[in-house]
């Protein structure tokens, strides 16, 4: 089963702060994900942004661990 599309407005890249709102995440969780390899960025300068398939690439992913039982 598909899950539901998060309730974003109609954006192609969130900066680090509105992910954390999006996700409910506090910033060092965020850039632990990133580290991690869990959540994928990309670099515009020196800005950081992840971009919304990433945001719904991550939700699914907790999704599917949250269906196997545990993480990683």
């Amino acid at each position: 089963m598909t899950a539901p599309a998060l309730d974003v407005p109609p954006k192609a890249l969130y900066r680090i702060t509105e992910a954390m709102r999006l996700l409910s995440l506090s910033r060092s969780v965020i850039y632990e994900q990133i580290r991690a390899g869990r959540l994928r960025t990309v670099r515009q300068g020196r800005t950081r942004l992840i971009s919304a398939a990433a945001i719904t690439a991550y939700v699914d992913l907790l999704e599917h661990e949250a269906e196997k039982g545990g993480t990683a």
